[in-house]
């Protein structure tokens, strides 16, 4: 439903939207902020569109849980939506030329008469829209322009997939300004890897998009990634007085294409080995059989990221077991092998070509000496650079953030929780 951008700034200023706020970001601390960063981004979007009839989305950062680099060879994965988003206060138009503006960016504008892929918007956010707008398309949905003012929290960089919650966020404008809110949340996770892949150039997974659209502690198997099977998981971290901490350890992305497209490609290099696109297609007994050749053909780094990925599969299984028995030891056990696979075999905590940059090794090695036996942590999203995730005794959070902090910086640790809701529109 449209209202004015005046009506809803009064709306949130009275608290008006309070319960609508605590459904969708969990926490009553943050509650206050949320009121304040919608207003904000209302009167934003006056200052620049002037004051109309709008409407408001969101769509959350996501954490990957289990399943490190797996997604990309059909497998399995744990995934959650996270209580930081992405937001937009938007107007629908009568063109066909989409305008947002991103906090702190200039305006884009995509104009969707032209949905081919431009080779100058490869790596940009243009790009993102357009792929978007294109793939809805193709699934012969409407779409059409419209004006957004658009402010994120979810850190760029950061391993909670900034940009699948943008391509999330325009996948479900377009579903809400021109389809009644009716697209799947499936489909838009799917035509959101497609932009990223076609339009953006970046070879990633789906598993980002799916965790970000969907929404919740989801279990995903990605046998058939056009039609993955999603499973939710029913669980409350708080009720084993654990909670999700995401530590920033500010390392830069810069130049790291290389190292996360050489995951995916080693790893089919494998896979090819036996005639397959993907490792999810071979058979395990027969890949240990062939070590010794495949040695030879595809180097010893491709054979250990397989070891990884046939584990990772089988412990994202045991993860799901775990929570849903109750037994959330196993489960804690279950992440550490999952950080240490990921560190020895997969070996995308640092960069090769960047030794003397190793935040990400740091920031484990400072919370395995701070958490002890007690709480657990492992590398976070696709490696390299950016975040470590930690399950953290809520006695030792206080402590577990100032030690965090005081090796990364104040507010390097974020305290966080588990969003049940993914692409949404705000204001009903």
């Amino acid at each position: 439903m449209f209202r004015s951008t005046a009506v809803l700034k009064e709306g949130f200023k009275n608290d008006q939207y309070r319960q609508r706020l605590r459904d969708i970001y969990v926490d009553e601390a943050v509650l206050e902020y949320q009121k304040e960063r919608y207003i904000k981004a209302l009167e934003n979007f006056e200052q620049i569109y002037g004051e109309k009839e709008v409407e408001l989305y969101s769509a959350p950062g996501r954490s990957e849980v289990g399943g490190n680099h797996t997604d990309h060879q059909h497998g399995k994965v744990l995934a959650t939506s996270l209580n930081l988003d992405a937001i937009a206060v938007v107007a629908k138009t009568e063109n066909q030329i989409i305008t947002m503006k991103s906090e702190g960016y200039r305006a884009l504008e995509v104009d969707l008469s032209d949905l081919e892929p431009q080779k100058s918007e490869e790596g940009g956010s243009k790009g993102l829209i357009r792929g978007v707008a294109a793939g809805l398309k193709q699934h012969g949905y409407q779409i059409g322009g419209f004006q957004a003012y658009v402010c994120s929290d979810v850190l760029s960089g950061s391993g909670m997939s900034s940009s699948a919650a943008y391509e999330v966020l325009v996948g479900n404008i377009l579903s809400g300004l021109y389809n009644d809110m009716k697209i799947d949340p499936v489909l838009i996770a799917q035509v959101s890897q497609y932009a990223e892949n076609v339009y953006f150039g970046k070879p990633c997974g789906l598993m980002d998009q799916m965790a970000c659209s969907v929404g919740g502690l989801i279990n995903i198997d990605f046998a058939d990634p056009a039609a993955p099977v999603v499973k939710r998981v029913h669980v409350d971290f708080g009720a084993y007085g654990y909670s999700l901490c995401l530590v920033d350890t500010k390392g830069s992305h810069a130049d790291l294409t290389p190292d996360y497209a050489a995951v995916p490609a080693e790893m089919k290099s494998v896979a090819a080995y036996f005639g397959k696109a993907v490792l999810r297609e071979v058979d395990e007994k027969e890949f240990y059989r062939e070590i010794p050749k495949l040695r030879a053909q595809v180097g010893d780094r491709a054979v250990l990221r397989a070891i990884h990925l046939f584990e990772e599969n089988k412990r994202v299984d045991g993860q799901v077991a775990a929570l849903e028995a109750g037994d959330f030891e196993q489960f804690k056990k279950l992440i550490r092998a999952s950080g240490d696979s990921s560190f020895k075999y997969l070996q995308n905590v640092y960069s090769n070509h960047k030794l003397q940059e190793q935040g990400v090794s740091l920031g484990l090695a400072v919370s395995e000496i701070v958490l002890g036996d007690r709480g657990v942590c492992r590398v976070h999203g696709g490696g390299f650079a950016g975040t470590i995730q930690a399950f953290v005794p809520d006695d030792m959070v206080k402590e577990y953030k100032e030690a965090l902090d005081g090796v990364f910086g104040e507010g390097s640790c974020l305290v966080l929780k588990v969003r049940s809701c993914g692409g949404v529109k705000v204001v009903e």
